[in-house]
């Protein structure tokens, strides 16, 4: 392990009991509604935006436990590029992009317009709220310098 790394501050479940317990309820009711696979990638590529170690360790690991396959998770930084995504995953980690950039993007129309062509309205809030909470969980893990698991 680096010296450099710092040690983690905060024991968020101590800390902020009720807190976490409402984070987690958003999280099972997002992932109730958004299809598995997808919610993977969208978990890793604003983990991977937004610097979180922690998250993409554990998206990562959870993807491949769940049959994800090694190369869709190493390209997924570039997406753009690679063929391995279907129309519907582009929408969504465009989405997920602009949603997590959201200061610098403002949820274009062209980008939010692709989505409404792949998504119905309920699928568009279930996957916001998804991209929202794992945006959550990257400033709680770093905030916190949370250390991932080797």
């Amino acid at each position: 392990m680096s010296e450099t790394v710092e040690a983690p501050r905060i024991n968020w479940p101590a800390a902020a009991p009720d807190g976490m317990k409402a984070m987690l309820a958003l999280e099972d009711a997002v992932a109730a509604k958004v299809e598995r696979k997808l919610l993977h990638l969208v978990k890793l590529r604003a983990s991977q935006i937004n610097g979180c170690a922690y998250c993409i360790a554990m998206h990562t690991k959870e993807a491949l436990a769940d049959g994800e396959q090694v190369l869709r998770l190493v390209l997924l930084d570039a997406w753009r590029e690679s063929h391995l995504y279907d129309a519907r995953e582009r929408a969504a980690l465009a989405w997920t992009e602009a949603v997590t950039r959201i200061a610098e993007t403002q949820a274009p129309r062209d980008v939010y317009d692709a989505l409404a062509a792949e998504f119905s309205e309920e699928e568009i809030a279930y996957l916001t709220l998804a991209i929202a909470t794992i945006n959550a969980w990257n400033r709680i893990a770093i905030a916190g310098r949370s250390r991932h698991s080797d």
